[in-house]
């Protein structure tokens, strides 16, 4: 008696066995080759040097190189913004608490303000032979290097302005711009 090929592969419901190993084979492969990758991707993730602070710095406070240190963290669950230079960050002013130990991004920190919203400045104007000088009220507060709107009391016309130091700002020279300095 023998025993044809079809007779060794088929089920006693007429069921063919081999395409059921089929497809099974078609679902499994993949399925191994993924979870290698996903293992090997794991094992593989890169290890980032980030700043942390080392203590808690509460809101307000100027942050100086004793009050951070360095952390390894995986390199995958790193956003992009993290901060992971001390020098970012020396110098410049919390704006919310930051735990000791968790990343810093840049928005989580600004300049030191020295200019606050209505205060009285003196605003400085340069112009090739021309020095003015007058004073203004700050509508918006800001650190050195940052642009603040001032109000001019007389005129009550608003004028953006960068701050050159505590109630100073220095406004911008209107008569140069790209549109007016460039050549057609």
């Amino acid at each position: 008696m023998t025993i044809s090929d079809e007779a060794l592969f088929t089920d006693p419901n007429g069921r063919a066995i081999r395409r059921i190993f089929f497809a099974i084979a078609l679902f499994l492969v993949p399925s191994a080759v993924l979870l290698i990758a996903g293992i090997a991707f794991a094992a593989e993730s890169p290890q980032v040097r980030i700043v942390v602070p080392a203590h808690d710095i509460m809101r307000g406070e100027v942050i100086g190189d004793s009050d951070l240190t360095y952390a390894q963290v995986s390199g995958t669950a790193l956003p992009a913004t993290t901060v992971t230079k001390f020098d970012v960050l020396t110098g410049m002013q919390a704006r919310r608490m930051l735990r000791a130990g968790e990343s810093i991004r840049p928005d989580d920190v600004r300049r030191p303000v020295v200019v606050s919203k209505g205060q009285a400045v003196t605003m400085s104007f340069s112009a090739p032979g021309v020095e003015l000088t007058a004073m203004g009220r700050a509508m918006s507060e800001g650190g050195v290097g940052d642009t603040v709107t001032v109000q001019n009391p007389v005129s009550f016309r608003m004028v953006n302005a960068m701050v050159t130091g505590p109630g100073a700002v220095r406004a911008a020279d209107p008569s140069v711009s790209p549109i007016t300095t460039a050549r057609k």
